[in-house]
């Protein structure tokens, strides 16, 4: 099993006038001590406008901060909007990130996450998906649906060749199929229980090999990576404390589903959070969380390792989490649990090998007693409108801008 971590770069208020950048130059510090002990992945997001819960809209410029600072770690884009970034320039900046990199460089895809993110980009949430999988094709073509330019030659060229792998991100746990089909890896929130695992590993794989519809020729990228929320502490209390305000990350996202957008500076996030815990919804803990002593995520991750996940993705910077625990959770890690799963990676490789040459055929398990919504989906069908997509872009010659 690989190991990665993963930013949201979370500041809930209130906020200091070093605020911002303190985060930056701290997550930046955490990312070069990963480096240091062994991780394999640093995934950071891509979101606009979240308050509180993401202030991290510009990945590719910290991850290329992160690329002057590390040797070994990957660095996971996870994800790019394709619907709020012209695929041309997310071609431009993906290419030169992975130069400056020396070639380390993962490619998650998504959509964006809530009307929040969307409408200012003259999007309707309904058309995400199509829109997605335009701006996916335009990459590798040069005229699609809602993305229209004239050929031109783009540059510079990544130095992984044909590209670097690719990733769809699954909030929903149902995209894990979707991810599968377009052959990309999937990246999901960890699974609740080992039943629910087995599932929905064997649900991408036989959708992979039976089912496998590439929107482009890209090279496809068999993995599934599970996010969950870590802490890791000498016992399991100190880790629960540490990480008191890890749920911070659901708690935002499904309130700026649920009622948002917000006027800028209206909402105090954290406070409406601190009264959302006190109830029986916020008190309740998944039991998934790979939050507690060496010995007690040991266990878990064991269950995850017997259900063949790729990589497990540690969400530390969550919340109010400080940096310092943060920097000893990963130590810990990294000292008394990392090495043994690294050990038993190749184990993994095999099995995923024999898999996919059909020398190990899996159970179709019904998933629908898993399955979850962890964001809000689109209640409408796609408007397939024509609409200028983003500023700066033409779009389709009847396009008409959103009221």
């Amino acid at each position: 099993m690989k190991f990665g971590i993963f930013y949201e770069h979370q500041l809930p208020r209130d906020w200091q006038p070093d605020s911002e950048h303190r985060l930056l130059k701290n997550s930046l510090e955490q990312i070069e001590l990963a480096d240091r002990l062994g991780f394999d992945y640093a995934w950071e997001v891509e979101h606009h406008f979240l308050e509180e819960y993401s202030h991290s809209s510009a990945p590719e410029v910290f991850l290329a901060a992160a690329s002057q600072r590390t040797k070994n770690i990957r660095l996971g884009h996870g994800i790019v909007q394709m619907t709020t970034n012209h695929p041309a320039r997310v071609a431009e900046k993906i290419a030169t990130l992975d130069l400056v990199s020396d070639g380390r460089v993962e490619l998650g895809l998504g959509e964006g996450a809530s009307v929040t993110e969307l409408h200012p980009f003259n999007l309707r949430f309904r058309d995400k998906r199509d829109v997605w999988e335009d701006a996916v094709r335009c990459t590798r073509e040069y005229d699609g649906e809602y993305f229209k330019f004239p050929l031109r030659a783009v540059v510079p060229k990544p130095l992984q060749k044909p590209h670097p792998p690719l990733w769809i991100a699954c909030s929903q746990l149902d995209t894990v199929r979707y991810a599968a089909h377009r052959g990309m890896g999937s990246l999901c929130f960890k699974f609740v229980s080992l039943d629910a695992a087995h599932a929905w590993v064997n649900a991408y794989y036989n959708t992979f090999i039976r089912d496998l519809e590439k929107l482009e020729d890209y090279r496809t990228n068999p993995n599934i990576a599970v996010v969950s929320g870590f802490m890791c502490a000498e016992t399991d209390d100190e880790a629960w404390a540490k990480a008191d305000g890890w749920t911070f990350f659901q708690f935002a996202l499904q309130l700026y589903n649920k009622e948002g957008p917000f006027e800028p500076g209206t909402m105090n996030f954290w406070e409406r959070y601190q009264a959302w815990k006190q109830t029986p919804e916020g008190r309740k803990r998944s039991g998934s969380e790979l939050i507690g002593s060496p010995d007690t995520i040991r266990e878990r991750l064991k269950e995850l390792e017997s259900a063949h996940i790729d990589q497990v993705i540690l969400l530390n910077q969550a919340g109010k989490n400080t940096h310092e625990d943060i920097c000893s959770s990963l130590e810990r890690f990294a000292r008394e649990v990392m090495p043994e799963f690294h050990e038993r990676h190749v184990e993994q490789e095999a099995w995923k090998a024999a898999v996919l040459a059909g020398e190990i055929e899996l159970e179709d398990i019904d998933t629908e007693p898993f399955n979850f919504t962890a964001r809000g989906k689109p209640s409408k069908p796609s408007s397939k409108e024509a609409r200028n997509m983003i500023s700066g872009v033409t779009g389709r010659p009847e396009a008409r801008t959103i009221a």
